[in-house]
């Protein structure tokens, strides 16, 4: 019975798990899919004034006002066009629901111990704390996201309102 657990523990490190793979130019990112709310084909949002050019503005989704961020202008990517593939992942985190636009999405995947590998001690346009590691997968390298972390620093311009 022990030996049953501690596979169990071994095969839930972290990182293990299964994520939701996107595109942004040519990179592929995983987000954990238990952070997945469900994913929409892009509209316009409502444009708030003042908000960083990433912020496209704001959706509203069933009652609920959801802030809409492009993550490939957010990332730096060479363009941001928006296409039949370009959809909106709407994420569904402990404080709150935010819209994250991508290129496409791709699939589910399920990463165990042994398909990940530490991220690189390189500078990037993501803060390096908000990205869990790599995932290999075949040919396939795909830079996992810890999309909570992401979202909740402050150069995302996401500000929580005070209790």
């Amino acid at each position: 019975m022990n030996a049953v657990l501690k596979k169990t523990e071994e095969a839930s490190g972290p990182g293990v798990g299964e994520y939701l793979t996107f595109r942004l130019g040519k990179e592929e990112y995983g987000i954990d899919i238990l952070k997945v709310q469900e994913i929409r084909g892009y509209e316009d949002p409502t444009r708030v004034a003042n908000a960083p050019p990433f912020i496209k503005g704001v959706s509203n989704l069933r009652g609920t006002i959801v802030p809409i961020v492009d993550m490939r202008l957010r990332f730096g990517c060479e363009s941001a066009e928006y296409n039949h593939l370009t959809v909106v992942i709407i994420l569904n985190l402990r404080e709150r629901v935010v819209g994250v636009v991508v290129d496409s999405v791709s699939d589910v995947i399920e990463l165990g111990q042994e398909q990940l590998r530490p991220a690189p001690d390189i500078e990037s346009a993501i803060d390096a704390r908000c990205i869990r590691g790599l995932g290999a997968v075949g040919e396939r390298m795909l830079i996992l996201l810890d999309i909570e972390r992401l979202m909740n620093n402050p150069d995302m311009g996401l500000v929580l309102a005070q209790a």
